[in-house]
C-alpha cells in the first residue's frame, strides 16, 4: 500500500539559495513543520547527489516526513527515497513506476490546462501545478498561470494538487482557496533568514486558509 503524504508545506531544496546550506535548511524546515521535502539539484554530479540525498533522508525519516528526489530515479532508488517528482520533459510516469514499483510516491508537474489534457495520470499521486506566480528560482519556468489558472486546473482533476511558483506566506492562502492541497516553496524557506520560522508561518497560513475554505 502506498504511503500517505501531506502536501501542506512542501520544501524543494536549492543549494544556491540556501543561506545555511541544504542540510541545515532541511533540518530547520522540518522543525518548523514542513510536511514533505524534495531534493532538486539538476547540476549535481551523481555521487555527491546520492550522498546528499542519503543525508536528507536520515533527517526526514527521523521527522516522519516523506522525501522525494526530483527527476533522478536512479538516485531515489539508490538511497531508498519515498518517491520521485518528474516534469513534462522527464521520464514518463509509467516508466518511473516500472522502475520504482507501486509503493513510492510519484508527483508530476503540470504547467497549463494543455498539460492536464495531454498527460497520462496513471500512477500519479499528486500534481505540482504552476508556476502560479512569477518565480526567479527556475529560469526556464513556464509563464505564470495565476490563482485563476490554478483554480481552473483544480476543477478538472481529483488528483491532489500542490501549488508551486512564487509562493510565500503573503500569497499561499490564495493557492489553497483556489483548490490546492498545499504549497511547494523554494526561496520562501531556503533564502529566509530563519527557515524554521518561515516554515512555521507558512504552515499557519495554509491551515488558516484551509479552515476558511471548508
Amino acid at each position: 500500500m502506498r504511503r500517505g503524504f501531506d502536501l501542506s508545506v512542501y520544501l524543494i531544496t536549492d543549494s544556491g539559495l540556501s543561506v545555511f546550506g541544504v542540510l541545515e535548511t532541511v533540518r530547520m524546515a522540518l522543525a518548523g513543520g514542513a510536511t514533505m521535502v524534495q531534493l532538486r539539484d539538476p547540476d549535481a554530479k551523481t555521487r555527491p547527489l546520492v550522498e546528499e540525498a542519503r543525508a536528507i533522508l536520515a533527517l526526514t525519516r527521523e521527522a516522519g516526513v516523506p522525501f522525494l528526489v526530483n527527476d533522478r530515479v536512479d538516485v531515489a532508488l539508490a538511497v531508498g527515497a519515498d518517491g520521485v517528482h518528474v516534469g513534462q520533459s522527464d521520464m514518463l510516469v509509467k516508466d518511473v513506476r516500472a522502475l520504482i514499483g507501486p509503493e513510492p510516491i510519484v508527483g508530476l508537474s503540470i504547467t497549463s490546462e494543455a498539460d492536464l489534457a495531454g498527460s497520462d495520470f496513471t500512477g500519479v499521486d499528486y500534481l505540482g501545478v504552476g508556476p502560479v506566480f512569477a518565480t526567479s528560482t527556475k529560469p526556464d519556468a513556464a509563464p505564470p498561470i495565476s490563482a485563476g489558472g490554478l483554480e481552473a486546473i483544480a476543477a478538472q482533476t481529483t488528483i491532489p494538487i500542490v501549488a508551486i511558483g512564487g509562493l510565500h506566506a503573503g500569497n499561499a492562502a490564495d493557492a489553497i482557496t483556489a483548490g490546492a492541497s498545499g504549497v511547494a516553496v523554494v526561496s520562501a524557506i531556503c533564502a529566509a533568514p530563519d527557515p524554521e520560522a518561515a516554515t512555521r508561518e507558512l504552515v499557519d497560513v495554509v491551515e488558516a486558509a484551509r479552515k476558511a475554505s471548508s
